[in-house]
């Protein structure tokens, strides 16, 4: 089976996954702990910028061949606004 054609297959960006690709385009945040609840943890306080989403965002749009709406994304503050977005991209792909 052809690996290009199965990582489409995601429906849904968890936490875990979101924390990696910021770690991977930014490094860690500052003496903040990415394992711990920042769920509703600004991003800002976190350490990362809108540089560092815009990397994850573009990531996440090549690997999961999806479009992501940027206006609401530059709206979304937290991990959890943000996944809440990314996965409402993702399920209306798979639904439609």
């Amino acid at each position: 089976m052809d690996p290009r054609k199965t990582r489409h297959i995601v429906d849904r960006l968890e936490l875990t996954e979101l924390t990696a690709l910021l770690r991977a385009c930014a490094g860690e945040g500052e003496g903040i702990d990415l394992n711990g609840d920042v769920l509703d943890t600004p991003f800002l306080d976190l350490g990362y910028d809108s540089l560092a989403l815009l990397q994850v965002t573009g990531i996440i749009e090549r690997d999961h061949d999806v479009t992501l709406d940027e206006e609401a994304l530059d709206e979304a503050e937290t991990p959890r606004q943000y996944l809440d977005l990314v996965n409402g991209a993702l399920s209306a792909r798979t639904t439609a």
